[in-house]
């Protein structure tokens, strides 16, 4: 069986879940975002996505975003709550996890970053969104990078030439913008990246993030991309940096 029968494979368990998932969208809060979610202790949660699995199509397919949300970040909650259980880290914060995950086993540190990843992905895209910035954001990349298209650019470099599993990021640092990059379930709030700052902007290049529609062009699901950012929560993002 190959990679792409495999994951149409794995589409089919998730199928239940997925449409669980969808009838409790059309009341869908903000409780349990990427910031209330750091406050959180274990049993940790996974909140519902703020908008159905084919709202993000053509850019991402819907049978992607059922495997993703319904399977992967599944996945990395159940895990978390499993690798926390009976240990000093059950009574922590996510934030407090991240923060000091340097003296956390494995299986915390890949699956709360994992958790908390992927809560903040789901958020910074939406449907029908404007394909460029406008405002404060727009004014911070234009001042730090020349033009939005010079971001795009390092953006989408940063997660074309990460190798192997990984995510690229836009955070804030030291009044100042940065691109960069972590591998794994890594991200710039833990204490042993290389790549630190508060996430303003995020796209996940695992693999599975993409691979059913775009197979290896990683390039094409990056220029993809651009046409799901919601903008109004990078801006969110941004002024609470």
């Amino acid at each position: 069986m190959n990679r792409t029968d495999f994951l149409k494979t794995l589409a089919g368990s998730a199928l239940t879940v997925s449409a669980l998932a969808e009838q409790s969208l059309a009341g869908v809060s903000h409780a349990g975002t990427s910031n209330t979610i750091l406050a959180e202790t274990a049993p940790f949660k996974q909140a519902p996505l703020p908008y159905d699995f084919g709202a993000l199509e053509p850019s991402i397919d819907k049978l992607t975003m059922e495997i993703h949300y319904g399977k992967h970040h599944a996945a990395y909650v159940k895990n978390l709550n499993d690798a926390v259980k009976g240990t000093e880290w059950e009574k922590k914060s996510l934030q407090d996890i991240i923060k000091s995950i340097s003296k956390a086993p494995a299986a915390v540190r890949n699956n709360g970053g994992g958790h908390w990843n992927h809560t903040f992905f789901w958020e910074v895209m939406g449907p029908k969104k404007s394909a460029a910035p406008t405002g404060a954001v727009a004014d911070a990349i234009n001042g730090q990078f020349g033009s939005f298209d010079k971001f795009k650019e390092e953006f989408g470099k940063a997660g074309a030439t990460r190798f192997g599993s990984g995510w690229a990021w836009l955070v804030a640092k030291g009044g100042k913008l940065a691109v960069g990059s972590t591998p794994n379930q890594d991200n710039p709030l833990m204490d042993v990246s290389d790549f630190k700052g508060t996430p303003i902007l995020a796209l996940d290049v695992w693999e599975h993030a993409y691979y059913l529609h775009y197979q290896n062009k990683r390039p094409d699901y990056i220029k993809a991309f651009w046409d799901v950012v919601n903008w109004e929560k990078v801006a969110e993002n941004l002024k609470k940096a």
